[in-house]
């Protein structure tokens, strides 16, 4: 099996999480894949994957987590709030002490990939994380910035924590680069990255780049109504991205594992 994270960083609102929704239900369809929110303070999993309202059961083997499809379960504190409107205000101890429970309490069963969504920055979160799962060589983290330089900012921060505490880095996805008008065609960059964007971060910072995703309104509304967007637009220039990515994580992840067989 294999554990990802996200340290995601966007200043702008193509859903936090459109990078993990198309991931989630429709890339790794052949795998039984265990994805844990632990954006404590914000969770959108819930929202995006169409599972507003459900709650979480306590069985005999601890907590079952709430499943899209048969191969894909879902756990966010998002499940144990009253309302989605519900403000969790909590210091690190308590939101470390949330993760922790849901690593150990949460009856995943066998799984493939644990994919976990975490929120912006480099703070308790993903301190917790990297550190209660150090013993389980994880893979790597998918970092997910926008063109501007605000953001990028914040991301060559985030490259540096994963080196710091040794997580590998999977590459980086540049969410909102450009919009491709669906009559001509044409590109326009909405947001330009006025300092060469992601692709002259990663080459600076000798990071993969997986890929560029466009702004498409539809990625927006499929997250907000909870459905699949490579599903709802298939024929999108952001779906192709999205293929593309999807690709290129599971070549990774194929590649790391035959590495760690023989070093094993």
């Amino acid at each position: 099996g294999g554990v990802q994270g996200d340290p995601s960083c966007q200043h702008c609102c193509q859903q936090p999480c459109a990078t993990l929704f198309p991931v989630g239900q429709v890339g790794w369809f052949v795998f039984q894949v265990a994805l844990l929110d632990i954006d404590i303070c914000g969770p959108s999993i819930p929202k995006i994957m169409g599972l507003e309202g459900e709650q979480v059961h306590q069985s005999g083997s601890g907590w079952s987590p709430v499943y899209v499809e048969e191969n894909l379960g879902v756990m966010s504190v998002g499940f144990l709030l009253s309302s989605p409107d519900d403000a969790v205000i909590w210091r690190g101890p308590k939101k470390n002490g949330l993760i922790k429970q849901f690593l150990r309490d949460v009856d995943w069963g066998e799984v493939d990939y644990l994919i976990v969504d975490t929120p912006p920055g480099t703070s308790d979160e993903h301190l917790s994380i990297v550190q209660y799962l150090s013993a389980t060589r994880i893979d790597g983290a998918v970092i997910v910035t926008t063109p501007q330089e605000v953001s990028l900012q914040d991301v060559r921060k985030e490259i540096n924590f994963c080196r710091k505490v040794k997580l590998p880095i999977i590459g980086v996805v540049e969410n909102m680069s450009g919009f491709v008008c669906p009559k001509c065609k044409n590109e326009s960059q909405i947001f330009p990255p006025t300092t060469g964007g992601a692709e002259k971060m990663c080459q600076n910072l000798s990071v993969s780049l997986l890929g560029k995703v466009p702004l498409d309104p539809q990625i927006g509304k499929s997250c907000d109504s909870g459905q699949s967007f490579l599903a709802e637009a298939p024929e999108s220039p952001a779906t192709l991205s999205y293929r593309n990515i999807i690709q290129r994580i599971q070549e990774y992840c194929e590649q790391h594992h035959l590495q760690e067989e023989k070093i094993m």
